[in-house]
């Protein structure tokens, strides 16, 4: 078998196979049979499997279905008149599998393992405005007659030309038909390996979903974690429910209010920061409140313990936070100016960032824009240039005085910038605070928690301290408690 190698330095890691050893070891295995539909840039998935050859014992049928009439007339018409979308797509999944059901009897087949691939994808415009995205997927048996397993992911493509992105879209689908088939038993390295022969300036996954039998077991949250973790996507989002939602479809034309934040649990005092900011924002001239989105944002920088993902740590605070009905985000931004730009690419619309102290006077410290050309100056452009503020929320110093917007302390080189944001009302304070939730601070509750001592509880918001207590989050440990109590 020809193989690619990577290498780092002089050491090989492993071995990638080609696309075409990847697509004939499908056509090769006697059992595995299905159809290809795809839909806007062409049949560039199926063509590697015709190319390789013995397509005939895989490919039952390839189609598209690009005339929208005949594609409605197919899969049924949309409700939103849109057809790059996860319904679609799904449509897609569900009708082709089943009429591979119809027409190809068991007693006839009884030991193929039917898939449908689809995809439907809007390629870049003309005008290149429009880079262009996609939702691609896998509905596959593993075992003959067993429920079918589906992998879905929607992509964003990063080139400018419509043909690379054809191309890379054929790759993409490659590897995601043979590690459903091959690498099914560990969904970490099927992620992985959804980018052999792709860059990651080709191509950008921002969500990805497992489900069916085999992957019973398979959290999607910790699958989202891994696309940020590789470098796949910048952010990945859930909603109150727990479930991945693609920032796409909830940050489109929103006002948005953003908190970041540890949340190492989250306390009172992030939940009145949100409170209290939350109606400033709605203040605000062409802030509509049913079009504004609170986020909850962990940067993933936030989530590592001794340089290394804690996936179980990630998953208590977005427990945590969605049991309170909020919208999480992670992401792999240390600077705030990448997180309004990365909001920019889904809204014009009004931004607010919710903050403490601490937060702001890191953001006035020119050693986290020393990579940018233009320093400190580069990053404020980006970060204000839109109609954004800061809403700051107080603290008190080891002398009981409570620090805000008037008083705090940046670097003297930074003190005439500073005063020129707040001058022109970039930054302003949250006033109507409750006082007595500045002695609180999580990483005192964490260690509380830990340490199984008393009193923790009154500093979270109601029903957090029960859930901790419940699941044993954060190095609480149930059984110790009972045991002093006992004692």
């Amino acid at each position: 078998m020809v193989t690619d190698i990577k290498l780092s330095g002089d050491k090989m890691i492993e071995q990638i196979p080609s696309l075409k050893d990847k697509a004939l070891r499908i056509n090769l295995n006697e059992y595995i049979y299905g159809t290809f539909s795809e839909i806007g840039a062409g049949q560039e998935t199926v063509r590697h499997f015709f190319r390789a050859g013995a397509s005939s014992g895989t490919i039952a049928k390839a189609m598209s279905a690009y005339d929208k009439d005949f594609s409605d007339a197919i899969y049924g018409v949309e409700d939103d008149g849109r057809y790059v979308t996860e319904s679609r797509l799904r449509k897609m999944l569900s009708h082709e599998s089943n009429l591979m059901e119809e027409r190809l009897l068991r007693d006839k087949h009884p030991n193929k393992l039917f898939f449908t691939y689809a995809n439907t994808v809007a390629t870049i415009d003309f005008a290149k405005q429009y880079k262009g995205h996609g939702w691609v997927g896998i509905r596959y048996q593993v075992e003959p007659n067993e429920a079918y397993n589906e992998i879905l992911l929607h992509i964003r493509f990063k080139e400018t030309d419509a043909k690379l992105q054809q191309e890379t879209l054929g790759t993409l689908g490659v590897n995601l038909i043979y590690g459903a088939f091959y690498k099914y038993d560990d969904p970490k390295k099927l992620l992985r390996y959804l980018y052999d022969h792709l860059d990651k300036d080709q191509l950008e996954i921002d969500t990805i979903n497992f489900s069916g039998p085999r992957f019973a077991n398979v959290d999607n949250r910790l699958m989202s974690l891994q696309l940020v973790k590789n470098g796949m996507t910048d952010a990945v989002m859930f909603g109150p429910d727990g479930n991945n939602i693609l920032p796409a479809a909830v940050l489109y034309k929103k006002n948005i209010l953003a908190l970041r934040g540890s949340f190492r649990p989250v306390t009172k005092v992030n939940m009145n920061m949100y409170k209290k900011s939350y109606n400033m924002f709605l203040e605000e001239k062409k802030v509509d409140k049913e079009n504004t989105l609170v986020i909850f944002e962990i940067t993933l920088s936030n989530l590592k313990a001794e340089g290394e993902i804690d996936e179980r740590d990630f998953l208590d605070r977005a427990e945590l936070l969605c049991s309170l009905g909020q919208t999480v985000m992670i992401s792999n931004f240390q600077e705030y100016f990448k997180v309004v730009e990365y909001f920019s690419d889904y809204t014009k619309a009004r931004m607010g960032l919710a903050m403490g102290v601490n937060n702001l006077v890191d953001i006035f410290d020119e050693k986290y824009y020393r990579h940018l050309s233009g320093g400190i100056l580069e990053a404020f452009g980006k970060l204000f240039y839109r109609d954004l503020k800061v809403y700051l929320y107080p603290m008190k110093d080891e002398d009981g005085v409570i620090i805000n917007s008037d008083n705090l302390k940046v670097h003297p080189r930074m003190k005439e910038l500073y005063k020129f944001f707040k001058f022109n009302g970039k930054v302003v304070d949250i006033k109507d605070f409750e006082e007595k939730n500045l002695e609180i601070f999580s990483r005192k509750v964490l260690k509380m928690i830990s340490n199984n001592s008393e009193g923790w509880e009154k500093m979270l918001p109601e029903g957090i301290a029960e859930l901790i207590k419940t699941h044993n989050l954060f190095g609480f440990d149930s059984k110790k408690q009972i045991a002093e109590k006992t004692n």
